[in-house]
C-alpha cells in the first residue's frame, strides 16, 4: 500500500483521528504518516535515528531517537527533548517502543553494528517515560530490544530482545507500570529466522514480524504454538500493526537496508508498506501516551 520505499521502516500505529498509518525509516532518520484518504505521504526529518513513535493524547507524538525521548509537533516540526539517556554509550540507539494501557511510553535500546554483523553485546536496556516524565529502567543487559505489546486483560507485558530468538512473557502491574517474572512463551524456527515488531490481537494472541523471513506468524501465549503463517514477498518483515476502520487490516513494516544488489533484484518491494486483510480477527486501539 505505501510504494516509497523505508531504509529500515518500522513501528506502525494506526492512527485512527488521521485516518493514517505512521511509523519510522530509522536509518533515514524520518518520522513518516501516510493517509489512507489521500495515498500521500508526509514525512519529518529528525536528527538522529528514530527507533519508535507512538500517539500522544493531546495530539502530536512522543518519538524515541538517538538515545532520548522528545515530542514531536507534526504541524510545526518542532522536535522538544523530554530526556536523554545512556550518555555513556554512545553507540547505542533507541529501537521499538510502544504506550502501555496507562499512558506510559516503553520502548528500549541496542547497540548499532561497529561493521556488518559485529555489535557489542548486552549494551540495551528497556526504559518506561511516565506520564511525569519520569523515567525507569526496567530490564538492563539486552542485545536489541524489540516488539512489545501487554496481554488483553492488562496482566502480562509481552517482549522481543531480538537475538534470544523468542518471545518471553513478565508479570505486569498496570498499577505501577512495574514488569517482573520472565517466562519463555515461543522459540523461533530456523526458518522464522529473527523475531522484530509485535502486536497483539483482539483474541490475545501475538503477532510477530519475523526479519529475514518474509513472514509475520502468529503465536498463542497461552499454548506457546504458532497458529498461523503469512508470507510476504519481502525478506526483512520489520514490524505489524492492526488498523483500518475497524481495525481489521494488518499494517507491516519491512526494509531494504542489509540487502546486497541481488538480493534488491530479486525483492522488487523491499522496503515497501504492506496491507493483509481476511484475516479473521480484529486488532485492538493504540494507546495514547497520557502527557
Amino acid at each position: 500500500v505505501v510504494k516509497e520505499k523505508n531504509r529500515m521502516g518500522e513501528c506502525p500505529v494506526w492512527e485512527e483521528r488521521e485516518n493514517a498509518l505512521v511509523y519510522v525509516d530509522i536509518n533515514s532518520q524520518k518520522v513518516c504518516r501516510w493517509s489512507t484518504v489521500t495515498s500521500e505521504v508526509q514525512s519529518v526529518s529528525v536528527d538522529a535515528r528514530v527507533g519508535s513513535v507512538a500517539l500522544r493524547r493531546c495530539g502530536g507524538y512522543v518519538i524515541a531517537l538517538g538515545t532520548r525521548f522528545a515530542f514531536l509537533d507534526w504541524d510545526t516540526q518542532a522536535v522538544t527533548t523530554i530526556l536523554e539517556l545512556e550518555q555513556d554509550k554512545p553507540n547505542n540507539r533507541f529501537n521499538d517502543g510502544k504506550v502501555d494501557p496507562k499512558g506510559r511510553f516503553f520502548a528500549g535500546t541496542m547497540a548499532e553494528e561497529t561493521a556488518p554483523g559485529v555489535r557489542a553485546r548486552r549494551q540495551g536496556a528497556l526504559y518506561t517515560l511516565y506520564p511525569d516524565h519520569s523515567v525507569v529502567k526496567q530490564l538492563d543487559q539486552l542485545d536489541i530490544s524489540n516488539g512489545l505489546d501487554w496481554s488483553l486483560d492488562h496482566g502480562t507485558f509481552f517482549h522481543i530482545d531480538s537475538l534470544t530468538y523468542a518471545v518471553h512473557a513478565f508479570s505486569y502491574d498496570a498499577h505501577t507500570g512495574k514488569i517482573a517474572c520472565p517466562k519463555l512463551v515461543y522459540r523461533l524456527e530456523k526458518e522464522e529466522q529473527m523475531p522484530d515488531g509485535m502486536c497483539v490481537d483482539a483474541e490475545g494472541k501475538l503477532w510477530v514480524a519475523c526479519i529475514d523471513g518474509s513472514r509475520v506468524i502468529r503465536i498463542d501465549p497461552e499454548t506457546g504454538k504458532r497458529i498461523q503463517t503469512v508470507m510476504l514477498p519481502a525478506s526483512r518483515i520489520t514490524s505489524c500493526c492492526f488498523g483500518g476502520k475497524d481495525y481489521s487490516e494488518m499494517y507491516v513494516t519491512s526494509a531494504y537496508d542489509g540487502l546486497d544488489e541481488t538480493a534488491l533484484a530479486k525483492e522488487p518491494q523491499a522496503g515497501e508498506i504492506f496491507k493483509i486483510t481476511g484475516l479473521g480477527v480484529k486488532g485492538i486501539p493504540q494507546n495514547f501516551y497520557a502527557a
